[in-house]
């Protein structure tokens, strides 16, 4: 098993800012001195104000770890202090406190076959195990389950469908499948085989995927799920 790496805490200047969505806001950075992550790993940004008062915000990363640019995408909380600013006032030449790659549970390197399951801004870190997957051959390896309410809504939803994720939408109808959540049916041939499951999302959520895959025989003991707050 590879051993996640720990950076310490450093800056990042932004050198690109896409605001996908009224929600949503893609980051890359230069990272300075920046420790290679694995696919799966996360990084906190903390925000300084000019009287010292501080907050920080953990983010999945999004980026192939070959990749030069460090990739955050951010979804803007409800009062989310650090989500709001990165969403309303971050630019290109800004630099930012970061600290990462933090976390070894939920990364995937190629050395089992997995299925992840995520639930809207939660597909981040399974677009990362994807890019990477496909960089090294290993796409036959991943299988990618993503839930959104709308296309428009779920974050990279095009290229995780060109990179072979099944897309389940779940307030509109996509290509000739019916708005609604996985069904165990659709589930069942994409966990074949599979050694490892990853679930990604809103508490409710990873509730909901962890116990659709118990239904289609995965085991508990092979599921990691990572979860944050009440929106995802």
């Amino acid at each position: 098993m590879t051993t996640a790496p720990t950076g310490p805490w450093t800056t990042g200047r932004i050198a690109e800012v896409e605001r996908p969505t009224d929600r949503l806001v893609r980051l890359r950075l230069e990272v300075a001195d920046r420790v290679d992550h694995l696919p799966g790993q996360h990084y906190v940004v903390r925000l300084r104000a000019p009287d010292g008062y501080t907050a920080q915000r953990s983010y999945s990363v999004a980026s192939d770890p070959a990749d030069p640019l460090l990739e955050l995408m951010v979804e803007c909380l409800p009062d989310g202090e650090v989500s709001s600013f990165l969403h309303d006032e971050a630019r290109v030449g800004d630099v930012l406190e970061l600290r990462g790659p933090i976390g070894g549970w939920f990364t995937w390197t190629g050395e089992v076959p997995a299925i992840g399951i995520a639930g809207g801004s939660g597909v981040v870190p399974l677009v990362a195990m994807l890019r990477y997957a496909d960089r090294l051959g290993l796409a036959d390896r991943l299988r990618v389950v993503a839930v959104g309410r709308t296309y428009a809504d779920l974050p990279y939803a095009a290229e995780l469908e060109r990179r072979g994720a099944f897309l389940a939408l779940t307030r509109e109808n996509h290509h000739d499948r019916v708005a609604h959540p996985p069904y165990p049916d659709e589930l069942a041939p994409l966990v074949d085989g599979v050694e490892r499951a990853y679930v990604c999302g809103s508490v409710g959520f990873a509730s909901f995927a962890t116990r659709l895959l118990g239904e289609v025989g995965v085991l508990a003991r092979t599921i990691r799920v990572e979860q944050f707050g009440a929106t995802g």
